[in-house]
C-alpha cells in the first residue's frame, strides 16, 4: 500500500483533482530546487572551489526521491499547503 494515503493527503477537505494540482506544481518546484542545486554544483567543480563529489553537494531529498514523492512528503509533513482559490481571490482584493 502507498504511504501516505489519498485520504490522509485531502483530510476530507479538498478533492483529489486539487491533490493531483496541487502535487505536480509542488513537484515542479522540487525539480527546481534540484536543478539550481546541480547548476551551483556543476560551478563549484568546475572552478575548483570543492573536491567533493557531485552527489555530495546535492541534497539527499534531491538526490534519492522522485520529485512527486518528495512534493507528497511535504504535503504530508505541513511543509506544504493548499491555498483555496477562494482564499487567494479575497486577498488579491484586499
Amino acid at each position: 500500500m502507498i504511504k501516505p494515503t489519498i485520504a490522509e493527503l485531502t483530510k476530507e477537505e479538498m478533492n483529489r483533482y486539487e491533490l493531483v494540482i496541487a502535487i505536480a506544481k509542488s513537484a515542479r518546484r522540487v525539480t527546481d530546487e534540484y536543478v539550481e542545486q546541480r547548476e551551483r554544483a556543476d560551478r563549484m567543480i568546475a572552478n575548483r572551489e570543492t573536491d567533493k563529489p557531485l552527489t555530495a553537494l546535492i541534497g539527499k531529498e534531491y538526490r534519492d526521491e522522485k520529485a512527486v514523492k518528495t512534493a507528497i512528503n511535504r504535503f504530508h509533513d505541513g511543509r506544504y499547503e493548499v491555498i483555496p482559490a477562494e482564499e487567494c481571490e479575497a486577498k488579491e482584493e484586499e
